[in-house]
């Protein structure tokens, strides 16, 4: 009896050395910044939307800008609660600092710009970053996002998170697993339409602001 309670105690402890080892991460820390950051940018974001909307209506323009505005603070709200928070195992993920580290670079610029141009002070150095580091920036967190998602896969599945499975009274299934997929995949259209909407924006508001120098 001794010698098969001390096999199982080797079986019990070679099956926890396979067990994979908890990687250092941004942990819960990375997900207390971004639940603040996102208080706060969604604030920020939505009057900055309506003020697009406002300015589109104005100019008889289809907001198309607005769109993707949206769709941006929309993505940054549910890689915050729906993955980031409620998956905590990929908490530890590098991918979660990745874009971390590129929201937060981004959003200094961008509301530095607004700042200053509300000021009418506005350094070109601050209007060239605007336009131009998103060139690194919007891939950089894309990828960390994308990232995030294929990590939290597999813990989502074990787990069944969110899923509605039949049969129940309300006759509706929800596969959480399979959202998860189909929110990577809308990446496809529409992150190249925010790409190249920016490089359009940055070749028409940089050039603009060479030919005015040039004129003065």
């Amino acid at each position: 009896m001794a010698a098969s309670g001390s096999g199982g105690n080797r079986a019990d402890n070679g099956y926890g050395s396979q067990q994979p080892r908890r990687r250092k991460g941004p942990g819960a820390l990375a997900t207390a910044y971004l639940v603040i950051y996102n208080v706060v940018m969604t604030a920020g974001w939505l009057v900055i939307a309506v003020g697009l909307v406002r300015a589109y209506l104005a100019k008889g323009i289809v907001p198309s800008s607005v769109v993707l505005t949206a769709f941006q603070v929309m993505s940054r709200v549910f890689l915050t609660w729906a993955v980031t928070h409620s998956v905590k195992e990929v908490q530890t993920e590098d991918s979660v600092l990745l874009f971390v580290m590129a929201w937060t670079i981004t959003e200094i610029i961008r509301y530095s710009f607004y700042t200053f141009s509300l000021l009418n002070h506005l350094p070109y150095l601050i209007k060239w970053a605007r336009y131009t580091l998103f060139i690194v920036l919007y891939p950089m967190g894309v990828s960390g996002e994308l990232l995030t998602i294929y990590a939290a896969l597999p813990f989502v599945r074990q787990s069944g998170l969110y899923s509605i499975s039949l049969p129940n009274k309300y006759n509706f299934s929800f596969d959480y697993y399979t959202f998860l997929i189909l929110v990577m995949i809308s990446y496809i259209p529409i992150f190249p339409q925010l790409y190249f909407h920016m490089l359009h924006q940055r070749r028409k508001v940089l050039s603009h602001t060479e030919e005015h120098k040039k004129s003065e």
